[in-house]
């Protein structure tokens, strides 16, 4: 086992200052070599998140499309299956697919040429299974790449 502490991409959706929803790509880098249960061998591990949350699937069939729109909450994301995409509004987009993560926290924006939050969907000719779990923590805005 290496002894190199792991580097973890993801994607923020975040909200900036002016109320644009931008994405960056972050890396997660705080993790520790601890047993989740003795006497189980070590692993990485790095809390990223405390207090309270709701985990879910979630199934967009071939072609769904959700209009411009937030995040419910804070939410992290993780495709099963499928491939789906995210376009914040600056006009970036990004296609992500099993394994790949985004934490979406776009919450507070401001309506811009129609545009509010984010437009996402699937992509591709099969369903986008996504693993979300959303935090009950409140949003922290103007804050890209909080997570390490």
């Amino acid at each position: 086992m290496s002894d190199a502490s792991p580097r973890i991409p993801y994607w923020h959706l975040w909200t900036d200052a002016e109320g644009v929803s931008r994405q960056r790509r972050c890396t997660m880098t705080e993790f520790a070599l601890h047993s989740m249960n003795p006497p189980a061998a070590p692993q990485w591990q790095g809390r990223k998140t405390h207090g309270g949350m709701t985990v879910m699937v979630t199934v967009q069939p071939v072609g769904w499309v959700g209009d411009w729109h937030e995040n419910p909450q804070p939410q992290w994301i993780i495709p099963l299956s499928g491939r789906w995409f995210v376009e914040s509004m600056d006009g970036q987009r990004v296609e992500m697919g099993p394994g790949e993560i985004s934490f979406g926290e776009d919450q507070g924006t401001r309506e811009r040429g129609g545009r509010k939050g984010h437009l996402s969907g699937t992509v591709g000719e099969e369903p986008a299974v996504l693993m979300v779990v959303q935090m009950d923590d409140p949003p922290q805005p103007d804050a890209p790449c909080r997570f390490r």
